[in-house]
C-alpha cells in the first residue's frame, strides 16, 4: 500500500479495560471512550479517518495495548508505540502538568506530530507465539519465587504440615510448567532457520545462555536490522549526556525494553564472572565510577 505523508495521528490512551482517543486534528474522530476489547476495535477501525494518511500512537503499557494494536495493523495502519517517559516529559515542556485519561490521549497526539515516532511492522503470528511463551515463562519464574519465599518462611513460622505440603506440590506444579514453556520456546525457535541461526550466533558469547536468546528474539525483533548504537537506544541502555554550560553531569540511562535490558543484566554478571576480558572491562568502568 502506498502511503502519504501523515495528516492526522489518532493517539489512544491505553488502559486495561478501555481506550481513550485524541486527535492531532480537531473532530477527525468523533469516538472518545471506547472498550478496550474487539467490539472497541471494530468500532475505531469504523471510525478512523483514511489509512493512507492516517497513523496511530500508544503508550506502552506493559501489554495491555497488543491487541489493538495487532488490529490496527491487520487493518494496514501505521502504528506507533511511545514511551510514556518521553510523552510525559514532552507535556512538562508544554506546561501541561495535569493528567487525565482524556487529556494524555490529547497529548500523546501532539507529541506524535513533533516527534514523528518510528513505525512498527506487523508481527507475524509466530514473532506473537514466541513472545507470549516468553512473557508466560517470566510470569511462572516470578509465581515460583513468591512460592518458594512462602515456603522458607513456613519452615520458620513452623507452618502446619499440610500447608508445607501445598507449597512444595505448587512449587513442582510451577516447575514442571516451566520445562514445559522452554521446550515449546525451544521447538519454535528451532522451527525457523533464521531465530535458529541467531540463537546459536547469540549463546556464541560467553556468559548468554538459551534463556537470554530467546528474550531477544521474542522481544527485540529489531536486531540485525538497526545498528548497534539504535539498539542500545532502543533497550534503554545508552547512556544520555547531562550537561549544561560548564557543568558536567554524570550518564545515565533512562526508559527502554525493561525485560530485555533485565536479562542481559544477568548475562553480563554471569559474562563478567567467567570471561577475563569483560571482567577487567567491568572492574574499569566501576573504578571510573
Amino acid at each position: 500500500m502506498e502511503y502519504a505523508p501523515v495528516a492526522t495521528w489518532v493517539a489512544l490512551d491505553v488502559a486495561q479495560d478501555s481506550l481513550e482517543v485524541g486527535c492531532s486534528t480537531p473532530d477527525a474522530v468523533r469516538l472518545r471512550t471506547l472498550e478496550n476489547a474487539p467490539a472497541g476495535f471494530r468500532q475505531l477501525l469504523k471510525a478512523l479517518p483514511p489509512r493512507e494518511s492516517t497513523a496511530v500512537v500508544l503508550e506502552a503499557t506493559g501489554g495491555y495495548e497488543r491487541n489493538v494494536v495487532a488490529e490496527l495493523l491487520e487493518a494496514g495502519y501505521r502504528v506507533a508505540v511511545v514511551n510514556p517517559r518521553q510523552v510525559r516529559d514532552f507535556a512538562k515542556g508544554l506546561g501541561i502538568l495535569a493528567k487525565t485519561d482524556r487529556l494524555d490521549a490529547l497529548v500523546i497526539a501532539r507529541f506524535a506530530q513533533h516527534v514523528n515516532p518510528r513505525m512498527l511492522r506487523e508481527m507475524p503470528q509466530q514473532q506473537r507465539e514466541l513472545a507470549d511463551l516468553v512473557v508466560r515463562r517470566r510470569q511462572l519464574l516470578d509465581l515460583r519465587t513468591m512460592e518458594s519465599n512462602r515456603a522458607k518462611q513456613a519452615v520458620a513460622l513452623r507452618t502446619s504440615k499440610a500447608a508445607r505440603k501445598s507449597l512444595d506440590k505448587m512449587l513442582q506444579t510451577l516447575e514442571a510448567q516451566i520445562k514445559i514453556i522452554d521446550a515449546a520456546i525451544a521447538k519454535l525457535i528451532d522451527s525457523d532457520d533464521d531465530w535458529r541461526d541467531k540463537s546459536a550466533l547469540l549463546q556464541s558469547t560467553p556468559g548468554l545462555g538459551k534463556v537470554t536468546a530467546a528474550t531477544l528474539l521474542a522481544e527485540l525483533p529489531e536486531l540485525g536490522a538497526l545498528n548497534r548504537q539504535q539498539i542500545a537506544a532502543l533497550v534503554g541502555v545508552a547512556p544520555f549526556n547531562d550537561d549544561s554550560g560548564k557543568h558536567q553531569g554524570g550518564r545515565h540511562i533512562a526508559g527502554g525494553r525493561t525485560s530485555v535490558r533485565n536479562v542481559l543484566y544477568m548475562a553480563t554478571l554471569s559474562a563478567t564472572t567467567h570471561n577475563p576480558t569483560l571482567k577487567a572491562f567491568a572492574e574499569r568502568l566501576e573504578n571510573d565510577g
